[in-house]
């Protein structure tokens, strides 16, 4: 690699890290603005698979509200102009409404921990969330092993029988949103919809057989 590869490339990514602590001060701003009556905490992180990753909390006498983002979600909100402020703000608005007190819950520190935590928190929850939002269909939910991404959770309509009918997500994403006061289970809303509106003719003719 010549000297002004390796330049250009410093430049880079001097630039990529400015951009993601402008972004990081960016949503402390907009919380503080918006949560006056709170402090606000905030941190920046780096997970190594999901890359930079913020955490805010809006503390209030005993109360605390945290959750957290993955940059790599809200660079794009920011650059289309997609209503950031008010994404970002509506999930310390539900807690808040909640009313409990919602710190980050604690990372697993061994692989008994982790597992625990997905036998007997994660996977029953998604189970449980995604059938729920989808009662008027059969939802099929497992667990299986990605060649790429390893192990996954999957979840999907079996009947439909050709095509695409699941969508997996790998169990570190899952935990990393759970570590992040985040829903596990919404990626899977999300992709499901999307799946029932697009096939949505052949769901309802798949229903009278």
């Amino acid at each position: 690699m010549s000297q002004h590869e390796t330049d250009e490339n410093e430049q880079a990514a001097r630039e990529q890290h400015e951009a993601i602590i402008g972004l990081f001060r960016l949503v402390e701003h907009i919380l503080d603005s918006q949560f006056e009556d709170y402090q606000v905490q905030s941190n920046i992180g780096q997970h190594p698979i999901y890359g930079p990753m913020y955490a805010y909390g809006l503390i209030k006498e005993d109360k605390v509200y945290a959750c957290g983002f993955f940059a790599t979600e809200l660079i794009p909100r920011f650059q289309e102009g997609n209503d950031p402020a008010g994404y970002v703000e509506s999930f310390f608005v539900d807690m808040i409404r909640e009313g409990d007190s919602r710190p980050l819950p604690q990372p697993p520190q061994t692989e008994d921990e982790a597992k625990a935590l997905f036998d007997n928190v994660i996977v029953p929850y998604c189970a449980k969330t995604v059938r729920a939002e989808f009662e008027e269909d059969t939802v099929y939910v497992d667990l299986d092993v990605h060649p790429e991404h390893g192990p996954v959770l999957e979840a999907g309509f079996p009947l439909l029988i050709e095509g695409v009918n699941t969508c997996a997500m790998p169990l570190q994403f899952l935990l990393a949103l759970y570590l992040l006061n985040r829903d596990p289970a919404d990626p899977f809303i999300q992709a499901l919809w999307k799946l029932k509106d697009e096939r949505k003719e052949e769901l309802d003719r798949a229903r009278l057989v």
